[in-house]
């Protein structure tokens, strides 16, 4: 195991992290997030995430790899109520709020500690946010810690508390594409989910209040198939968005059973994800007009796959969709973790 770091630009750290089979994590302390992955293959390091070469161009991208808060989603109109108050949020998308609205925990420069082990090395990556921040009520302090270990684990683990009840509902935004290419589209990855049902959206993408079961819907990924057969689809929420932008909820949320698979053409690479979370929004780049080049290509349209582990986007609004609460002196914690198989 090998940790090292480096300057990135405007003051940032760019942090790596070598396994003892060559898989490197590079993440950075601007928006505590990843911006590279990088798997051995017989030809060389494949880089099996979509990021960017300079900070420049993640402060013009923000969200692409990023730590997401203090909301990840989106919030109807800006605004929620909690113990009998209104509280109106930080809007910076079409009326409503996105991501934890403008100035999100994606653009703060963290705190970092590192820590290394035979076995695994770690960066902890700190912040606080103030009380109104954005909107929000509550003092909170945030950590998000990265471990990539010698079992090929990337893992991700949150810890909050806050000093006022408030919402919370925090989550990664890592793109991956398997080919290592972002002008590839991902239309022959095959995608599996663990879930029955997922939420429809309306024309904005927010979220209705409806749980629809994915039997006979372009979203049925209970057993593996190419992502091509739903971007090809004619069903009115593939036309919505162009592609998938919904959560799904997932049939378990631990970290024993795996919620997600997503697997490279040539089947040679593998992702695993496990989380403690009970959806998982899925995002397949359906928009990229002004990105900029990554790693000198253009990013293609369906040209990368999220998976946002959270509680549901609308939590707030549809009891059933899940509790984002965060009660005074009660502490936040949540793992997700990524399995890479080669």
């Amino acid at each position: 195991m090998n940790i090292t770091q480096r300057p990135f630009g405007d003051d940032r750290l760019l942090f790596t992290i070598e396994n003892d089979h060559g898989v490197i994590l590079e993440v950075s302390n601007f928006g505590a997030r990843i911006v590279n992955l990088f798997v051995p293959t017989a030809s060389g390091r494949k880089n099996i995430v979509l990021g960017f070469d300079s900070i420049e161009d993640y402060q013009q991208e923000t969200y692409f790899g990023a730590t997401i808060g203090r909301v990840a989603g989106r919030i109807k109109n800006g605004e929620f109520s909690l113990d009998e108050t209104l509280y109106k949020t930080s809007v910076n998308q079409l009326g409503n709020t996105l991501h934890g609205g403008k100035h999100g925990f994606d653009e703060k420069t963290w705190s970092y500690e590192v820590k290394e082990t035979e076995e695994s090395g770690s960066i902890v990556f700190s912040t606080h946010s103030p009380d109104g921040e954005n909107g929000f009520p509550g003092n909170i302090e945030v950590s998000v810690t990265y471990t990539l270990d010698n079992s090929n684990i990337w893992s991700v683990n949150y810890q909050a508390n806050s000093d006022k009840n408030t919402i919370f509902n925090p989550t990664n935004h890592v793109y991956f594409n398997l080919t290592g290419h972002p002008n590839h589209p991902i239309d022959d990855h095959s995608l599996q989910i663990y879930s029955k049902e997922f939420a429809p959206v309306d024309n904005e993408t927010m979220v209705t209040g409806e749980k629809k079961s994915v039997i006979g819907t372009p979203y049925d990924f209970r057993t593996p198939k190419k992502l091509k057969s739903t971007f090809e689809s004619n069903d009115t929420e593939v036309k919505k968005v162009q592609g998938i932008d919904h959560p799904f909820f997932l049939v378990c949320s631990n970290l024993e059973q795996m919620a997600a698979e997503l697997i490279s053409p040539d089947e040679k690479i593998k992702v695993e994800v496990y989380t403690e979370e009970p959806a998982i929004v899925v995002y397949t780049t359906n928009s990229v007009e002004g990105v900029p080049l990554m790693h000198g290509e253009k990013l293609s349209q369906h040209g990368g796959i999220t998976f946002e582990t959270q509680v549901a986007p609308g939590a707030i609004e549809f009891e059933d969709f899940g509790d984002i609460i965060l009660h005074a002196g009660e502490s936040y914690t949540s793992q997700t973790k990524y399995k890479i198989v080669f």
